[in-house]
């Protein structure tokens, strides 16, 4: 028996979801391989040793990263307006603050056993890289935000701002044409939650 509706085809596979996998694939491959090539020229101690050295820097990069963001956040939460010894007009952001999370990424590539991942967290914790990738990746996110449609990740932080703490998503206001206020009922005490 047929409804005249057409079947409904699969999904289209995104090429991030085609091209990730194996690029990543090829990455291992590419860092194994340079593994073998350094081990067999200099020995394995001292690959042995390159490693554990990325692991301890990254770590160090990383912890000193986490403090200063929670340093960063501590500062920003105690410059609220409504906080004691909060100036009136918000501040800038600090200047320490842009970049932690390249910081970040710098550390775990560090961590992540292997040559090229070194190398490419190594160039990261040069403030200058950070900074071009910083302002590279901002105005990325912006022309993405910006040309987003609706039911995409820019709807869903409207969504988000309209939702309210009860639970209750208001979309828009009633306006009543005659001008009636609604029933009101009078306060009978705290009412309990409501629950699916």
């Amino acid at each position: 028996m047929t409804t005249g509706t057409p079947p409904p085809t699969a999904p289209r596979r995104s090429r991030a979801r085609t091209l990730v996998p194996l690029a990543v694939a090829a990455w291992a491959v590419l860092e194994i391989w340079l593994l073998t090539v350094v081990a067999d020229a200099a020995g394995g101690f001292t690959v042995l040793l390159l490693l554990m050295a990325g692991i301890v820097l990254g770590a160090a990069v990383m912890k000193r990263a986490g403090r200063r963001a929670f340093r960063n956040l501590t500062e920003t939460l105690q410059q609220m307006p409504g906080q004691p010894g909060a100036a009136a007009a918000p501040q800038a952001a600090p200047t320490g603050s842009r970049g932690n999370g390249f910081l970040m990424l710098s550390g775990l590539l560090l961590m992540i056993p292997g040559i090229i991942s070194d190398v490419a967290g190594l160039v990261l914790l040069v403030p200058p890289v950070r900074s071009t990738l910083g302002r590279y990746a901002e105005r990325s996110l912006e022309r993405r935000m910006r040309a987003a449609g609706p039911g995409s990740l820019s709807d869903a932080f409207h969504q988000a701002r309209i939702h309210r703490p009860d639970g209750k998503i208001v979309q828009g206001e009633v306006i009543r044409q005659d001008g009636t206020q609604p029933d009101s009922r009078p306060d009978e005490g705290p009412r309990p939650p409501l629950t699916p």
